[in-house]
């Protein structure tokens, strides 16, 4: 099944635009191509760091004060 394709107007550095074309050359891809799956990656990564905060959503909460003293005690610092 393929997605449904909408069109959207994007604003780049030139040098972004003109690295992103070499790429798309280089990789035989298109801009688009490439900017989906940049975006769809850092969507993902969101995704993956918002289930870890969920996940630790009941630690304790550390002072900054506690966590030198923390890492003072186990020679990180």
């Amino acid at each position: 099944m393929e997605a449904t394709v909408k069109r959207a107007t994007v604003y780049l550095d030139e040098i972004v635009h003109k690295a992103l074309k070499m790429k798309a050359l280089e990789t035989s891809r298109s801009i688009s191509d490439l900017v989906n799956s940049a975006v769809k990656n850092a969507l993902a990564e969101d995704a993956d760091d918002l289930a870890a905060f969920d996940n630790r959503a009941n630690e304790p909460l550390l002072s900054y004060d506690e966590m030198l003293k923390r890492l003072r005690e186990d020679g990180r610092i």
